[in-house]
């Protein structure tokens, strides 16, 4: 049976799911990154008392929108000095839904050649004078399996804060516009975790490498999948070399390159572009027909 595989957090495949089977695609879940609150929430309150305070909100994810406006108070108002940016059309929406007014919600063009923060910060650079001196906070994840003093970035001055792991490529951009930066994590990100059920499907899907393409929204997803399948008995073969991958982003796609997949294809974050590669390419690709993809 040919099969695709969703690796997004489990709380934002069903969308994904109900457009790509709507399409006759073949899509399964496959969480592969495990999303959720952080034990201490007090920063991300404390946070929205002062949400004025900041010329900019980046979201980095639909998840970072959904547990930063969890904490919200209720029929606490988005204020009208504040813009809130998003680096694809999915965080974007979710902005939207949240109740941030369409006119304060930022995000790279409809005819973008990537939803990224490179595409988000060229439409910053239009919309703003002036970046100096200007007090910007990103909201992201904090890894559970990272540890604890890599790559940190400057967290703000409230009650509990984590500034989340890594610095993300616009903030040290913005940094250098001579910006205010400061990074608050607001939800956990990790593995799902290793049961029997998840072990004995992985062990399955490795006996079926040809007959699999996988969707990966994020680098993680590929550690995850691989810290996985060191818990399992070794493979009887190179599965991954003869396994295909789609990948959201070009980055992405280079980690996925890296972890072995043999066929690699870089799309845009959107089912509309699964759905157009598979239609296209995806039936010759998965029955081990050349693939038009990157390397």
């Amino acid at each position: 049976m040919r099969r695709l595989l969703l690796t997004r957090p489990a709380e934002q495949c069903p969308p994904w799911l109900h457009a790509l089977q709507s399409a006759g695609l073949p899509a399964e879940a496959l969480p592969l990154l495990a999303v959720g609150p952080l034990d201490d929430r007090r920063a991300l309150h404390a946070a929205w008392t002062r949400l004025a305070d900041w010329t900019l909100l980046v979201f980095v994810s639909p998840n970072a929108v959904r547990h930063f406006f969890d904490a919200r108070a209720p029929d606490q108002p988005w204020p009208a000095g504040t813009l809130a940016a998003a680096p694809g059309p999915g965080s974007a929406a979710a902005l939207r839904e949240a109740g941030v007014p369409a006119a304060q919600v930022v995000e790279p063009r409809p005819d973008a050649a990537r939803f990224d923060t490179e595409s988000l910060w060229q439409v910053l650079r239009e919309r703003h004078a002036g970046w100096v001196g200007q007090p910007v906070l990103i909201l992201r994840g904090l890894e559970d399996a990272a540890p604890e003093t890599e790559g940190r970035a400057r967290a703000p001055d409230l009650p509990g804060a984590q500034a989340g792991v890594g610095r993300e490529w616009l903030g040290a951009t913005l940094e250098a516009a001579g910006a205010r930066v400061e990074t608050l994590a607001c939800y956990r990100r990790g593995p799902p975790p290793a049961d029997a059920a998840l072990q004995a499907r992985l062990q399955a899907l490795r006996e079926a490498a040809a007959e699999t393409v996988w969707l990966f929204s994020s680098a993680e997803a590929l550690d995850h999948l691989a810290r996985l399948e060191s818990t399992l008995p070794p493979a009887a073969g190179d599965w991954r070399a003869t396994s295909l991958a789609l990948c959201t982003h070009a980055r992405i796609a280079a980690r996925a390159h890296a972890a072995g997949f043999g066929r690699v294809e870089a799309l845009a974050p959107q089912p509309a572009a699964v759905i157009d590669w598979w239609q296209r390419e995806g039936r010759k690709a998965v029955s081990g027909g050349p693939s038009q993809g990157e390397g």
